[in-house]
């Protein structure tokens, strides 16, 4: 079903003050720098599928691919800044104006504060009140607040476009203590830029709301990360999780622990699971010694050419 409506929201919150921006168009040519080689995850693909620039305080913080039609975000990219673990406690949640209509400006914006959301809002994407019967299930962000070290990073996390519904259970025992375990890794170990996505494989199951289908429920939630420079003298059990690495996990009350894998190894469990063949970074991910010797070999073979002219 077509989700985007052409109508207009009503003044005052078209007024409302612009806390966020963001941008929605068919390509992520705004926000490229957040995926590695400035290249995004290849192979899915589909008629309402949406990729938000996410932009807070006027500057781009990640990038998000969002499914309309389930009102769910399939992965959000970002760029790891090294965190203390901290999380914001006072942002308010927000939504995103372009997936109401196409003719907006792009100002994201904190979601009303009253009972009922505007039904332009809630046709197009999810809202508070999608969440508050559902007593089983937590907002689980994609882009964690305790993933960036900046006051601004952390609140443009803040957004229904950037959370999917998680069981309670899973949320607190399993996925947020990885978290936290891949934020130690690569505060240690990565001594660069790391390039991460963190995204999702739908079931089939949907959180309802007066008699309707509201929320896609994922089966899984799964993350990668791309460190091309990382400390070469890690402990062995890190070491080979290096430059590239991802886990997964079942979104479930049971068996939710997270499985840690290569890249190519959670590549193949994805594609077993959605039949879409995911590359999610660009040549899996070199490490920048690769690129160091690959120029060097070419710099010996041109020096070659010359002496032998």
């Amino acid at each position: 079903m077509h989700l985007f409506c052409t109508c207009v929201l009503s003044v005052s919150l078209l007024t409302a003050c612009p806390l966020v921006s963001a941008s929605v168009s068919n390509s992520f040519k705004d926000c490229s720098h957040f995926f590695y080689m400035q290249t995004p995850p290849a192979g899915m693909k589909g008629a309402d599928l949406r990729r938000v620039c996410q932009t807070y305080a006027d500057k781009l913080r990640y990038a998000t691919l969002y499914d309309s039609s389930r009102r769910l975000p399939l992965y959000s990219a970002y760029i790891f800044k090294k965190s203390d673990g901290r999380r914001r406690m006072d942002t308010p949640w927000m939504y995103e104006p372009q997936l109401v209509s196409d003719d907006e400006t792009g100002n994201m914006r904190a979601l009303p504060l009253t009972e009922d959301t505007p039904p332009l809002i809630e046709d197009s994407q999810a809202v508070l009140e999608d969440y508050t019967d559902a007593v089983e299930y937590k907002r689980g962000p994609l882009n964690p607040d305790l993933h960036q070290s900046e006051p601004d990073d952390k609140s443009s996390t803040y957004t229904l476009t950037n959370v999917v519904p998680l069981i309670t259970h899973f949320l607190d025992t399993s996925w947020s203590p990885y978290l936290d375990i891949i934020r130690r890794r690569l505060n240690n170990f990565c001594h660069g830029k790391s390039f991460m996505v963190t995204g999702v494989t739908v079931s089939g199951g949907t959180l309802r709301r007066d008699n309707r289908d509201r929320l896609a429920i994922p089966k899984h939630l799964w993350l990668a990360y791309c460190c091309p420079r990382f400390d070469h003298n890690s402990p062995y059990e890190v070491r080979f999780m290096f430059p590239g690495y991802g886990g997964y996990a079942l979104n479930e009350h049971t068996g939710h622990g997270v499985v840690e894998v290569p890249l190519k190894t959670l590549e193949s469990f994805l594609k077993s699971q959605t039949d879409v063949d995911l590359t999610i970074f660009y040549k899996g991910c070199l490490s920048e010694s690769t690129f160091r010797k690959k120029r060097d070999l070419t710099s010996v073979y041109y020096d070659g050419l010359h002496s032998r002219g």
